[in-house]
């Protein structure tokens, strides 16, 4: 039998689940509508398929971790020697060819790691400056298709006051996009807290992205950072902001945290714990670390499995997760197929991940 791949409302109509969990296969339109018919014509009783056809064909979802890469960007780092194939290849016309096969209708743009963490001083301004009007030219071009969260360079306070202040109040992006730690600096550090204070003041979305800390790059010479750190530092930069006393202090700022929150739902026990038995952690947060986890968005990028999606779901409600795809590191069909292979999520579920909760916290994504 041939395995098929579709992205019909509210979910898959016609996919071998079993296919489905180990290969990121292309839809095929065609194909879809046949294996739909020879469904129904069968009698078997398949997750989505009282979906209609013209819904079928119109994409919904909303990717909320979806990389670009800006000519400047790759430029710079090129010039330092850690450019990558994927990173290099990318253009809008693949963005745009992922997004469709997995109905796909708006892709939050964003740089990956290291963001700006390799320049510093007026050049960090400079380039922070130039992928944000890419971004913006790019959400200006394709209308209804991309929304951006900028770049600024965080440890230097006066040039992000700046830079947040022009990319969300003279581009109109949605957002600003931060990495989990700068040096060996995590997103809790009072150094911050100038920037935090505009965030809460704001009210502002703020996606978090995992980069490798100076402390812990290359302590397993045989695995490469994202494969260990990427989760841990993520982790890191949670606790810190949790245990610092920000997440209380600055409650306005909407938080979304990458890769399912790294590995913090798999330490929820410790964390609160912690909040419990530490005298600063108790201060720091009076009702509780869970209590503050559950307010924070958490993306589906490389985590959409049962173990993972699992493990989320128990500590934080449905309304919290998001859909993401770290394209094009992994592509949106990989992500689509394999939410509903986990069967963790009931097909209302699935709408609200990949649509509803995005829209709630983004609500010009609907127009």
């Amino acid at each position: 039998m041939r395995k098929r791949h579709c992205w019909s409302v509210p979910a898959c109509a016609c996919c071998d689940r079993d296919t489905l969990a180990l290969t990121g296969g292309r839809f095929d339109r065609r194909g879809f509508l046949a294996g739909a018919a020879a469904i129904a014509a069968a009698g078997l009783r398949v997750r989505g398929a009282t979906a209609q056809t013209s819904q079928a064909a119109k994409p919904y979802r909303i990717d909320i971790h979806h990389h670009l890469s800006p000519p400047s960007y790759v430029a710079a780092a090129n010039a330092r020697h850690f450019g990558e194939p994927l990173m290099n290849g990318w253009t809008v016309e693949k963005s745009l060819e992922d997004m469709d096969e997995a109905g796909v209708a708006v892709a939050m743009l964003s740089i990956t790691a290291p963001s700006l963490s390799f320049v510093s001083g007026e050049q960090a301004r400079r380039l922070a400056r130039e992928c944000n009007e890419y971004a913006a030219k790019l959400v200006a071009e394709h209308p209804g298709r991309f929304g951006a969260f900028a770049a600024i360079p965080l440890v230097d306070i006066d040039g992000s006051l700046n830079e947040i202040a022009y990319a969300l109040d003279t581009l109109k992006l949605d957002g600003i996009g931060l990495m989990t730690s700068y040096g060996d600096r995590w997103l809790g550090d009072p150094l911050f807290q100038p920037v935090m204070q505009e965030f809460h003041r704001r009210k502002s979305v703020v996606y978090t992205h995992p980069t490798a800390a100076n402390c812990c790059v290359n302590l397993i010479k045989t695995l490469r950072p994202a494969v260990i750190e990427f989760g841990t530092d993520t982790t890191r930069t949670i606790a810190d902001i949790v245990f610092s006393g920000n997440a209380r202090k600055f409650h306005d700022i909407r938080w979304i945290f990458s890769h399912a929150g790294g590995t913090m739902p798999f330490l929820i026990e410790r964390f609160a714990r912690n909040s419990l038995i530490v005298p600063d952690a108790r201060a720091a947060v009076p009702d509780g670390a869970l209590a503050e986890l559950k307010r924070f968005y958490y993306d589906t990028a490389q985590t959409s499995n049962k173990a993972a999606m699992a493990a989320l779901s128990a500590i934080v409600p449905v309304s919290q997760i998001l859909f993401g795809s770290d394209f094009p590191y992994r592509t949106s069909i990989d992500h689509v197929n394999g939410l509903r292979s986990a069967e963790v999520f009931t097909d209302s579920q699935l709408l609200d991940i990949e649509r509803g909760n995005a829209l709630r916290l983004l609500p010009r994504l609907s127009s």
